[in-house]
């Protein structure tokens, strides 16, 4: 697209109602956004020059869009304004802002970004804890469990633009899954290198946060509930109560993490090369048996059967 008012157009059926501001002649701007959409999770690729997109209150009551927004900025940098606070955003950062309030998105130099949509009710969030969480930036520090499931994220989001329609719709509820987690853990303000139980809001806020370091850490072998109560700072005991709860176990919870991260690799073209064994190692399983076992148990169909019928074997 060329110009702002085309631009507007493209962007407004993306994200709603929206104004592009530019700061050089209309003539000479040039972006592009190019929207998927798989089932609840809407995927819109942006390339664009310097712009700013404002949403205004009149914007947000024409439209009623409730989506939640997660810019994924992959080159250039920008700048997220909403509930009087200021994100800055540079290549391999991510923030949340809310479709259904006033918001502006500056974007001061040629840039590129992925900005996930998905409905605010699949976050499992109040509306105080949706507040809580725009504008700011996920995963500032290094080595918080949101930092560690960013690259994961950008992973999946790739994939999408590889895999046949039928394997998306798993990496898609793989994606939203991991929004989940890491508004959970924005909202609940665990992002800080060593926050404990202290940090968290409650059993649900702990229990999001042992997810999302589960999710980080699928591919080690020797996770356990051992680890994952001593990372947290809490009693095997009380580990198991959270997910006892659930209606799961940890152990449990681990091994179903796995298998929807093999079998979303296994529906993969881009991963058609690579044995099955080697890609149960990838997520975790030490034993190709075992996982094929599981597998199946989980699946109603083997590994290979599997991947045939997505492959159109």
């Amino acid at each position: 697209m060329s110009g702002p008012a085309s631009g507007r157009r493209s962007f407004s059926h993306a994200y709603g109602d929206v104004e592009l501001v530019t700061r050089t002649g209309p003539a000479s701007w040039r972006g592009s956004l190019r929207l998927l959409h798989l089932g609840l999770l809407q995927v819109a690729s942006e390339e664009t020059d310097a712009v700013e997109v404002v949403r205004t209150t009149r914007d947000t009551t024409a439209d009623g869009r409730t989506h939640l927004f997660a810019r994924l900025q992959l080159h250039g940098s920008a700048l997220v304004f909403q509930d009087g606070r200021r994100a800055r955003l540079r290549p391999g950062s991510l923030v949340f802002y809310d479709a259904g309030r006033p918001f502006s998105v500056v974007l001061p130099e040629a840039q590129r970004a992925r900005v996930l949509m998905v409905p605010r009710t699949l976050l499992r969030l109040s509306e105080a804890e949706l507040r809580r969480i725009t504008a700011k930036v996920v995963g500032d520090t290094p080595d918080s469990p949101a930092a560690l499931l960013l690259p994961l994220l950008d992973g999946l989001v790739r994939e999408l633009d590889a895999v046949a329609p039928p394997a998306r719709e798993d990496l898609a509820r793989a994606v939203v899954d991991l929004l989940a987690a890491l508004a959970a853990a924005r909202s609940s303000g665990t992002e800080a290198a060593g926050a404990g139980p202290a940090a968290g809001t409650g059993q649900a806020a702990m229990l999001d946060r042992i997810k999302a370091t589960i999710d980080a850490r699928l591919a080690e072998p020797e996770l356990s509930p051992g680890v994952l109560a001593a990372e947290h700072g809490i009693s095997l005991r009380y580990l198991h109560k959270l997910f006892q709860e659930g209606g799961t176990t940890v152990g449990g919870w681990i091994r179903r993490r796995r298998l929807e991260a093999c079998r979303a690799e296994l529906g993969r073209p881009s991963a058609a090369d690579r044995t099955i064994a080697a890609v149960a190692a990838r997520w975790g399983f030490a034993s190709p048996t075992h996982f094929s076992h599981a597998f199946r148990k989980a699946y109603g169909l083997s590994p290979a059967q599997y991947r045939g019928q997505r492959h159109g074997a």
